[in-house]
């Protein structure tokens, strides 16, 4: 495993390797190609944080954990909820901020503040010819040159290795509590989510489990203005089932946010992204056999199938895209990770890669595997 200490080593390392490099942050992921291993777990260190500009800025090796301990001395967060992908995946290792980014791994509070990459101000990475780039600042009102932060947000390592990022980050809110309907079937649950998600009552957080049929939307802030919107999301939606509260709440979506359900079931764990008004369709074509979690206003659904299943060709042709999460290796061999792109799209891709890797050297066939 090829560990640099610092950007300049990697930087060698790249212009000298001679074969494909498999690029990872703390490994948690489980997604690997053939090649030699590089990780970024030696490039760490929080180098800035300015609470009062809600800016943080850390090298991509450092752990998730560390960064979300600093924002705490500001009573900040990480607004976009990253996932922790061990308990699912059965992996060890610790999550990085860097890995975080290059997967854009976003949670629940997604529906309600965007996406990792929509909290993207700058980062540096090492293109796969050694050369090492930085885009974007430390402010939001950054416009210039192209937008290479949000490109490679979410390139999973293809296009360069991230060696440091600044994030804007939000404070904590005084508290929280979920409102937790019971008895839904997934098209009730859609309806109950939608009508919560368009109302003015700032839902951070909308989820279904379909085993137990149990629907979860979650509101956060000041306490008084907590419970007043309860109170009014409640009449919406002629409720007065139990409300989670504090500790329980945050809990609760820890859990949701990791798939938790999932993780000692056999069988592989899929990733479906579609319109929320398409879910109840799109789960009813996975066929018999197949557990389903909803996340995102029902955005975003977690599926466990049967062991060998492509689930793609079950769905069939649908407006969205899955992606394989867990699998063993000869299913992971069968099938692609991600979704196949269109050819257009796919063009598009290939000669983005061509471009910041020509050699075609980091993670090679990872985002069409």
């Amino acid at each position: 495993m090829l560990t640099p200490k610092d950007e300049n080593d990697l930087a060698q390392m790249i212009r000298g390797a001679a074969s494909p490099l498999v690029v990872q942050g703390g490994g948690t992921r489980g997604m690997q190609v053939a090649g030699t291993g590089l990780t970024t777990a030696g490039l760490t260190g929080i180098t800035l944080y300015e609470p009062g500009a809600l800016t943080i800025v850390a090298r991509a090796g450092t752990p998730v954990a560390e960064v979300e301990a600093t924002l705490a001395t500001g009573n900040q967060r990480l607004a976009f909820e990253p996932m922790d992908h061990r308990p699912l995946l059965g992996t060890a290792g610790t999550p990085t901020i860097g890995g975080v980014v290059a997967a854009n791994v976003s949670g629940p509070r997604r529906i309600a503040v965007g996406a990792a990459r929509d909290f993207m101000l700058g980062l540096r990475y090492v293109d796969g010819q050694g050369t090492i780039v930085k885009n974007g600042g430390r402010v939001m009102k950054n416009v210039t040159g192209y937008d290479l932060v949000r490109l490679l947000t979410g390139s999973h390592g293809t296009l360069g290795v991230i060696t440091e990022v600044s994030l804007k980050v939000l404070p904590c809110p005084e508290t929280e509590a979920t409102l937790v309907l019971p008895g839904q079937d997934i098209a009730a649950a859609i309806q109950a989510m939608s009508a919560a998600l368009g109302s003015p009552f700032e839902v951070t957080g909308a989820a279904h489990v379909a085993a137990g049929g149990r629907t979860l939307l979650r509101l956060e802030g000041f306490g008084d203005s907590v419970a007043y919107r309860m109170g009014r999301l409640r009449d919406l939606l002629r409720a007065d089932d139990a409300v989670l509260q504090g500790d329980e709440s945050t809990a609760e979506w820890a859990a949701l946010r990791d798939v938790t359900a999932f993780a000692a079931a056999p069988g592989d764990v899929w990733r479906v992204s579609v319109k929320p008004s398409d879910a109840p369709g799109i789960v009813a074509r996975m066929g018999d056999g197949v557990q389903v979690q909803l996340d995102w206003g029902g955005g975003m659904i977690w599926a466990l199938a049967p062991a060998g299943t492509d689930l793609r060709a079950r769905i069939g042709a649908f407006s969205g895209h899955a992606t394989l999460v867990r699998a063993d290796a000869a299913t992971r061999a069968a099938l692609p990770v991600f979704q196949p792109e269109a050819a257009a799209v796919a063009a598009l891709s290939a000669g983005l890669r061509a471009q910041f890797d020509p050699r075609g050297i980091l993670n090679p066939g990872l985002m069409a595997a």
